[in-house]
């Protein structure tokens, strides 16, 4: 344990351990490297530092599997991205699956339980991301060194508040836990968690370095700007009361800081929108439109999650791995007709029977060959259902990524990009706040179609901007990024019968669901640990 010295939130088979090979400059003996080594000045605390970074990307000790900081869940499947698209993309319009791993096929269908093993493992890596995050700061803070550990010190803030944000909008009401304690943590409001989130942004934002001054893969204040735009977007449905103007003054702080909507067609294919999903993205001109991202590096940061899961897992049929850079698929992730009707206004060809298959717009990146539209079988059918080729292991020029053998990525993993926020503020004046304007909106979606279209044929006007059409643009920008779910709530699609996916609610047509899917449920094993909690309605 050394320096992480207790698991805040209380879960049970779960094991937290300090990450010794990013601290050690010199060989020290493993058992005597304490937290007075890893916060001995401003250098050690740095590498603490990229522990709270590394905790999300990455799963353990050893690699991508061994030593894993959670146990009781497959390492791969318990990395965080991996379980926000399962959590989130999975359970909606946006993907299916065809593995049958137990309560896998649940999420799709939309009947989980309390004890499932995916919303249980994101529960469990939250907490232990609060854990991280609450012992740096405690221990920085002790140094008050200068004014860089002063700025380490609220990224692991900002990073505490971002896995708030998560677990305010996956689980709602949850502890709050703030410091180093052995107690068994109360549990807050979802109020409560909001308004923490919040003044949390709020208090760092000029602790953080200005826009674009940290290395890449670290955030700025730009961060704090960003997910306060999302936060306030939200606010309604997590709190009741709408924060429509807050969420365009933050959204605007973050447009016109120092990030650019990515327009360099590195690969010259006549699309600048696939760069962002390159191996290539930290430097192909991607990045300048990443505000928070996951790193990965097919030598140096392996995992079975992130970009490895979304590259491997979206391979089968008559698919060529190699052309994504990669030692083969997985055979298991596909979407629904329900995305790629999405993108059907702009069909210019289809096949034999009918369906698209080419898109004027670029960010329709779909694989049709020997697929069907039409899903009649989810288990063990990669056929049915398109393949989505959005993420891939080859750089702008085709090559692949570093890991020789094929099996880890080197594709980072935007959580939050620019296009998020312009979208954000489009919405935000539809909904009625206060201080934007409808043909700047209008322009910044323009924007991100001008790049999608190669040109401005599929530009719109202000007349035609309005919420479904922002609802079904954040769909085809942002499919597979882990925002769905959070998306159709705010609109009330994704419990209600008013808008329907193959095999929601696990019928073939769809069907609604009870309201109380909305939020996930809390682990049932933590329910019975600690008596201070109560089980989310539905449970």
């Amino acid at each position: 344990m050394n320096y992480i010295k207790k698991l805040l939130f209380v879960i049970p088979t779960l094991i937290l351990v300090s990450c010794h090979d990013d601290l050690d400059q010199t060989p020290i003996d493993p058992d005597s490297f304490t937290e007075t080594n890893v916060f001995a000045n401003a250098d050690e605390a740095k590498g603490a530092l990229a522990k709270l970074y590394a905790s999300l990307a990455l799963t353990g000790q050893q690699g991508p599997s061994g030593q894993p900081d959670i146990t009781g869940i497959d390492e791969g499947t318990s990395q965080y991205s991996r379980l926000l698209f399962s959590l989130n993309e999975l359970t909606t319009d946006h993907a299916v699956i065809g593995w049958g791993d137990p309560g896998l096929p649940n999420l799709h269908a939309m009947n989980w339980g309390a004890g499932n093993d995916f919303t249980t493992g994101m529960y469990y890596r939250l907490a232990q991301e609060v854990s991280f995050t609450n012992s740096f700061i405690e221990n920085a803070a002790l140094l008050n060194e200068n004014a860089e550990v002063e700025a380490y010190v609220a990224e692991a803030r900002f990073l505490r508040a971002f896995t708030y944000y998560n677990l305010l909008d996956l689980f709602g009401a949850v502890p709050l836990v703030t410091v180093v304690s052995t107690e068994l943590p109360e549990q807050s409001t979802r109020a409560e968690i909001f308004s923490f989130v919040e003044s949390e942004l709020l208090a760092i934002q000029d602790l953080l370095k200005e826009s674009g001054a940290n290395e890449y893969g670290r955030v700025d204040r730009v961060a704090a700007w960003a997910l306060l735009s999302k936060l306030y977007l939200n606010a309604e449905v997590f709190t009741g009361e709408d924060r429509y103007t807050d969420a365009i003054t933050f959204s605007n702080l973050a447009i016109n800081a120092s990030y650019s909507i990515n327009t360099n067609d590195a690969n010259g294919n006549g699309s600048a929108y696939d760069e962002l999903f390159l191996a290539d993205n930290n430097s192909n001109g991607a990045q300048n439109e990443f505000i928070f991202a996951l790193n990965f590096d097919g030598n140096n940061s392996r995992t079975y999650g992130g970009t490895t899961f979304l590259v491997h897992a979206a391979i089968g049929g008559s698919m060529d791995a190699f052309n994504f850079g990669v030692n083969g698929g997985w055979s298991g992730l596909r979407t629904t007709k329900a995305l790629v009707n999405k993108f059907d206004y702009a069909v210019s060809n289809t096949d034999a029977d009918g369906n698209p298959i080419e898109w004027e717009d670029s960010r329709a990146l779909f694989y049709t060959d020997g697929q069907n539209l039409e899903i009649n079988t989810i288990a063990n059918t990669f056929t049915d259902g398109y393949a989505v080729t959005k993420f891939k292991n080859v750089d702008a020029t085709g090559a692949a990524g570093v890991d020789e053998g094929g099996d880890f990525v080197d594709t980072d993993l935007p959580v939050i990009r620019l296009a998020e926020i312009y979208l954000n503020y489009a919405e935000a004046v539809l909904r009625g706040g206060s201080g934007g304007d409808l043909n700047t909106a209008t322009g910044y979606i323009n924007a991100l179609r001008a790049r999608a279209f190669g040109s401005t044929a599929g530009n719109i006007s202000s007349g035609d901007l309005d919420l479904d059409f922002i609802l079904d643009e954040r769909a085809r920008e942002l499919y597979w990024e882990g925002q769905r779910r959070t998306d159709l709530i705010r609109f009330n699609d994704y419990t209600t019968g008013s808008y329907l996916w193959p095999f929601k609610g696990g019928s073939k047509s769809g069907t609604a669901v009870d309201d109380f899917r909305k939020l996930f449920p809390l682990p049932s094993n933590i329910i019975l640990i600690n008596p201070n909690l109560t089980q989310n309605t539905g449970y």
